[in-house]
């Protein structure tokens, strides 16, 4: 099953991570804004160098980490591979998504009724500190 972490807290500041502005990071944050659906760090650095960014696989994984890990980006486990995505912009607040498999079409989706929440959490005796729902499958136009 698919694994998210992170989260879309808005902010204007290019600069995440580490408190130093870098071209490479700008150019990272750049390039994810600019990205519809979650992507993989190879892919980001694949368009990169087609631009003729010059920057290092491993600079393009730990900076997409940091957006991640600071809360710039949510990042989502499929099929064995870690793929990002700012949501920042999209939706501010905390969300949820239907991502598609075989495209990776990501669609911003309402979560169920906190009630739901709430008698699943009692009747499980669970004491809640972070909550994810994300939905995977194939969207229409895959579908057809």
């Amino acid at each position: 099953m698919a694994e998210r972490k992170g989260n879309t807290t808005s902010t204007s500041n290019t600069s995440v991570g580490s408190s130093r502005t870098t071209a490479q990071k700008t150019a990272i944050h750049n390039q994810l804004r600019q990205t519809q659906d979650f992507i993989s760090a190879q892919e980001l650095h694949k368009q990169l160098q087609e631009q003729g960014i010059r920057i290092g696989l491993a600079t393009v994984y730990r900076q997409l980490n940091a957006l991640a890990a600071s809360g710039h980006a949510d990042t989502l486990r499929m099929g064995g591979e870690q793929l990002f995505r700012d949501c920042a912009e999209r939706s501010p607040e905390h969300h949820h998504h239907l991502v598609c498999e075989q495209c990776g079409k990501t669609v911003d989706i309402e979560p169920p009724e906190e009630q739901w929440f709430t008698q699943v959490v009692q009747h499980h005796g669970f004491k809640v500190r972070t909550h994810v729902i994300e939905i995977f499958g194939i969207c229409q136009e895959c579908a057809q």
